[in-house]
């Protein structure tokens, strides 16, 4: 079953076209990515489907339900982890679980604040203000209290964004515990390439309010139909090819250049990765 289901999906402001008539579905118990630099359309396309902004056209339905017009039903079994969170300044962690579970009406909230912090890994600061937290332990807070009243579905904007790289692999391996221990289909939106590899099943690529390509990480990536990456500077101007002989591939490039009588420099062979998949789509590298 399709956790969601989103078809033609469009949010305009006047003239501009932040979403354009996108579609794609969830499995559900998935790690579903949206990828793309900033100013795509993700937080976009996430809100509208979060029954935060209504969209202009286009349908979504979630956990076989329509989120439009009236998205409270859906809300209550979503769980939310916005781009920035304002939080009440002088309640614990703990205690900040224990209402947000009230708030959904739950009985247990008790148990269930303490569940979601052995979740994230913050039992040690159940007792502790979020303003005195780590930038990392702030995001496991707000990741927490997304999943206080047990949502089947879990939506994290950016999650990882500020963070030191430190900081950002340990909440990767909050997120993997959230999808595969508690077993909950997580949607992701990310402008990190190497955090889309890592975590998704399946990453839809976004560009200028687009959805251009949609397909495993490793589908992704064969697509470009090379085994390596070749990149180099030659005479001031940078080079890139992809490959599926190395060896030859760099021979290639030298003889060439010593042909022109060109000089290389920075020659670097590695494998291709998302990055080079957005650059061949669209001409132009990624930017986070």
């Amino acid at each position: 079953m399709d956790a969601i289901r989103v078809d033609n999906l469009t949010k305009r402001y006047g003239e501009h076209v932040a979403v354009d008539a996108i579609s794609f579905a969830v499995s559900e118990g998935e790690a579903f990515g949206i990828l793309g630099p900033n100013g795509a359309g993700k937080t976009t396309t996430l809100e509208m489907i979060e029954g935060l902004r209504r969209p202009s056209a286009g349908t979504i339905e979630v956990l076989g339900r329509p989120v439009w017009p009236d998205p409270r039903a859906v809300q209550a079994r979503i769980g939310v982890q916005l781009q920035s969170t304002t939080l009440f300044d002088r309640l614990s962690a703990r205690e900040l679980l224990e209402l947000f579970a009230r708030f959904y009406d739950r009985a247990d909230g008790v148990k269930r604040a303490q569940e979601s912090l052995a979740l994230v890994g913050l039992e040690a600061k159940a007792d502790a203000y979020a303003e005195d937290m780590s930038g990392g332990q702030q995001q496991r807070l707000a990741i927490a209290l997304a999943l206080v009243h047990d949502p089947d579905v879990v939506f994290l904007d950016e999650p990882t964004t500020g963070l030191d790289p430190q900081a950002r692999r340990n909440l990767w391996d909050v997120i993997r515990a959230i999808n595969d221990r508690a077993g909950k289909t997580v949607v992701l939106t990310t402008h990190y390439l190497e955090e889309a590899e890592e975590l998704c099943d399946r990453v839809a690529i976004m560009d200028e309010s687009h959805i251009i390509a949609l397909d495993t990480p490793d589908g992704l990536i064969a697509s470009l139909g090379a085994d390596v990456r070749i990149s180099y500077r030659e005479n001031g101007t940078e080079k890139v090819a992809y490959a599926s002989d190395a060896q030859a591939a760099v021979l290639e490039a030298l003889t060439e250049a010593q042909a022109s009588g060109a000089s290389i420099e920075n020659l670097t062979v590695r494998g291709p990765s998302l990055e080079d998949v957005f650059l061949n789509l669209t001409g132009r590298e990624f930017r986070e």
